[in-house]
């Protein structure tokens, strides 16, 4: 099985070479806003023409002819800022075509790039313009620079990203591996309900928390916001303030990536056989205003990315079912009610099955997913009470082939 994979690595740039990134970048970003303007032009002139790659490359080549200084930029640099608008407009208009057939979604026409989004550059292709030698990386256009490689890239590079986070810079390599899956029976599958209470429940009965790693910085975040809004545009101090708010953040993103990763580890080498999530919609999801910052610091669907590949790597599969309903509907009978957010356990009318509304969506995920043929959890047989406050963590299980399938001991 062939598959992709990045690898992230700091590098220390001296003054020079980190001049030489940001101006790249910055380069970039105007040439992209550029090339946006013209296509945003041509779109006016002819609404129903689509860009095509075609199109841009003439107006970049239009825009190089007028101004030489964009070929200080790397050959596969601007092609790779052609590639991000082509990427930008060929989503816009497929979501013009969802909208048409009546998804309830915004278009979101393409927007410029101010140069706090656009802080990368990247070279498409690994043709010589780029190599690690003795600890160090060779960029072509840029000169060479400290890596720190903590560990060997494995496959075939294919291309490279300097990528500026606040004051570091980091060198981000995708390489193509070939994967030989291991071939296990499913014989122990398991349903994941997310929510915002639990981070996650499975339908065997365990509840895992997600630490509040935003509350714990709320805080000095805000106040970080605030100065940064007091402070004038342009003006060296606003900078610094910008940077020690992107520190802030930088760091409670760290700390909820590390949770999710362990997480999910411990998941794919805790004794499953495979997983079934929910298909979730985020953006209709954070509608709601007053649950929308604890969705998105939640950050559902980066761990069920992060999941489905470590899972298919070890051999399993990752099932995403409709997510209607399934805190509403009963795991035993089937019967719906309604079931308000503060409404913790759910207490079914009909059957009387008494369990965490989280643990009884988790077992309503894993019982679509096996279409009722799997035993146990996916056909509601054997109901018992589950009480809530179960166990909160994992505990680290590595599957071994003589219990492989066995329902793990958490």
């Amino acid at each position: 099985m062939e598959t992709m994979r990045a690898y992230k690595f700091r590098i220390y740039p001296d003054a020079k070479r980190q001049k030489e990134i940001d101006d790249a970048i910055s380069m970039s970003q105007r040439l992209y806003n550029k090339l946006l303007e013209k296509t945003i032009n041509a779109h006016k002139n002819n609404p129903d023409s689509k860009i095509s790659q075609k199109t841009i490359n003439q107006f970049l080549n239009a825009i190089i002819k007028e101004d030489k200084s964009y070929l200080q930029l790397y050959a596969h640099v601007r092609v790779d800022i052609r590639n991000r608008l082509l990427r930008t407009y060929q989503n816009f208009f497929r979501r013009c075509q969802q909208k048409k057939a009546g998804a309830k979604i915004k278009a979101g026409f393409p927007r410029f790039k101010s140069k706090d989004k656009f802080n990368s550059i990247t070279h498409i292709e690994s043709n010589g313009s780029f190599r690690i030698q003795k600890g160090r990386l060779r960029v072509s256009k840029i000169g060479t620079m400290r890596i720190e490689q903590h560990r060997n890239i494995i496959g075939n590079v294919k291309n490279m990203t300097i990528k500026r986070e606040g004051n570091e810079y980091y060198a981000i390599f995708t390489a193509e591996q070939i994967i030989s899956s291991p071939k296990i029976e499913d014989i122990n599958p398991v349903g994941i309900d997310m929510g915002l209470n639990n981070f996650i429940a499975l339908s065997d009965g365990q509840t895992i928390q997600k630490p509040k790693f935003f509350k714990k910085r709320e805080k000095r975040i805000s106040r970080w916001q605030q100065i940064v809004a007091r402070r004038n545009k342009g003006s060296t101090r606003r900078e610094k303030a910008k940077y020690h708010l992107q520190e802030e953040w930088k760091h409670v993103t760290s700390q909820s990536n590390d949770f999710m990763h362990k997480l999910s580890d411990k998941l794919a080498h805790g004794g499953y056989t495979s997983f079934a999530v929910e298909e979730l919609h985020i953006n209709n999801m954070v509608r709601n205003h007053r649950l929308a910052q604890s969705i998105q610091n939640a950050s559902w669907n980066r761990f069920i990315n992060m999941l489905s590949y470590k899972a298919e790597s070890a051999g399993m599969k990752v099932y995403k079912v409709d997510a209607r309903n399934t805190s509403k509907e009963c795991s035993d009978c089937g019967a719906i009610k309604e079931m308000p957010l503060s409404t913790r356990e759910y207490i079914c009318d009909r059957c009387g099955l008494r369990m965490d509304r989280d643990i009884n969506a988790a077992q309503n995920i894993l019982k679509r997913a096996t279409l009722g043929q799997r035993g146990s959890h996916a056909q509601g047989e054997n109901r018992k009470y589950i009480p809530t406050g179960n166990a909160n963590e994992l505990k680290e299980l590595r599957t071994d082939p003589a219990t492989a399938g066995e329902a793990p001991n958490l």
